[in-house]
């Protein structure tokens, strides 16, 4: 029992102190809080005008910002990642010391900072001298990284992540963008690849096939390619400037990628692929670089992918007249405005010899035809559309569209008056479509 007694004292102490503890925290005003001392005093992000890193094992490189713009002048000319050189100077702002660890420090070496293994050093707007910091090994538990200004002899701890914030080769900080796009000016797209050839052309927001074949262009897909170009990045530089493209497989490239703005275009060629990189060059710089292998694939797909799934254009909330055609029986409804209860105006619908029909009906069998969509195409029209099923004709928004729909065992096509070869429909949605049609009798 006295060993018993003896625990519980213990616990009993440690929980009593445990409380105090909390008690005190929490009742610590808030302007009491520790707060951290930063590295370079109050300095703001926006001010600072030329960063340099210099890497133990690799390049230095060096920024200058002008104008608000942030460009790589050193080892290289070239464009700066924005979000790279955003992340670096806000960084140098808001800089905490975690703790001090010696306040004169002899033997700089046991720290890793003798030579130091990143050091970074700026400039601020209305100041002549740099600014500098060391940073060295990271500590035995790996969450805090050694460091000292240069003018001070004082070492002292810098949070582990900022290590990977300002290890950063030449490469790393230029703007690795393949291509210069204004996605808002894009009117154009072409892009061949072997015997693939796709070219598409854009009016308004619509988005139309015009190579290999004419046809509606799915704007998802469309959109989609031209973003992945848009967005790709380099994965390395080869060289800056090469006169003989043959050993890079560009000289005759197989991929072209062309992306047009009015009178102007940007335009991608890829080479052959060596170590899981395929070589690249864009037509208005000098340089060959590497991008990722799948850059091709995502972009030049099977003209199948890029066409329109959509049988139809319009919708139950545009449409003003539907024709459906079966043999000689021609069922049509036009939209009308009527007055409700209230002598409100409201949309209604009318059969063929003017006689109202059941609204929310027409509604439902609008929605489920315009839902119609391809499962995949044929670049022929089969026979079986020879002998249709029904035909449908609707006008919309000032246009009109005829699409005529025919079975082939358990197969449904449909083809349109504007395009070539047939879309191939789920056999489910049509039947659902007809009993909506048959239910209007």
């Amino acid at each position: 029992m006295g060993r018993f007694a003896s625990t519980l004292a213990m616990v009993l102490v440690l929980a009593g102190l445990a409380g105090y503890i909390y008690f005190v925290d929490n009742k610590r005003p808030a302007d009491q809080a520790e707060v951290k001392e930063k590295a370079f005093g109050e300095v703001s992000s926006d001010d600072i005008e030329e960063v340099r890193i210099a890497l133990a094992d690799g390049e230095a490189a060096r920024l200058t910002k002008s104008e608000g713009t942030w460009k790589l002048v050193d080892p290289t000319a070239a464009d700066a990642d924005s979000a790279e050189i955003g992340s670096i100077t806000s960084s140098l702002s808001s800089l905490d010391i975690e703790r001090v660890v010696d306040e004169k420090a002899g033997d700089l070496a046991q720290y890793g900072l003798g030579p130091p293994r990143i050091d970074v050093s700026f400039k601020v707007k209305g100041q002549s001298a740099d600014r500098r910091i060391l940073f060295g090994d990271k500590t035995t538990t790996g969450g805090d990284l050694y460091a000292k200004l240069s003018d001070s002899p004082r070492v002292f701890l810098v949070s582990s992540y900022l290590e990977s914030t300002f290890r950063k080769d030449p490469f790393s900080l230029r703007d690795k963008t393949i291509l210069k796009i204004d996605r808002s000016k894009v009117d154009g797209f072409t892009a061949s690849s072997g015997t693939t050839v796709l070219e598409f052309t854009k009016t308004g927001s619509d988005w139309r096939l015009v190579k290999p074949i004419a046809a509606r262009a799915d704007f998802g897909a469309v959109e989609g390619a031209i973003e992945r170009l848009a967005t790709a990045n380099m994965q390395g530089i080869t060289v800056d400037e090469s006169s003989d493209l043959k050993p890079y497989g560009l000289d005759k490239p197989g991929t072209t990628m062309t992306v047009r703005s009015g009178s102007s275009s940007a335009t991608l060629t890829l080479g052959r692929t060596e170590n899981a990189v395929v070589f690249a060059k864009d037509a208005s710089r000098p340089m060959v670089f590497t991008v990722a292998p799948t850059l091709r694939e995502d972009v030049v797909k099977d003209v199948g992918e890029f066409r329109r799934k959509d049988v139809f254009d319009f919708r139950s909330f545009t449409a003003s007249r539907v024709e459906f055609t079966r043999g000689a029986d021609v069922v049509a409804f036009e939209r009308t405005k009527t007055k409700d209860k209230d002598g409100k105006d409201v949309d209604g619908w009318t059969d063929a010899k003017g006689a109202a029909a059941d609204a929310m009906k027409v509604e439902e069998l609008l929605t489920k035809v315009s839902g119609l969509r391809a499962s995949s195409f044929e670049a022929t029209a089969p026979a079986a559309l020879k002998t249709p099923v029904v035909s449908i004709a609707a006008q919309f928004d000032g246009r009109r569209e005829t699409v005529t729909i025919g079975r082939a065992g358990t197969d449904a096509f449909a083809a349109r008056q504007d395009e070539p070869g047939a879309a191939k429909l789920d056999t489910a949605a049509l039947d659902e479509a007809l009993k909506a049609l048959d239910a209007l009798k």
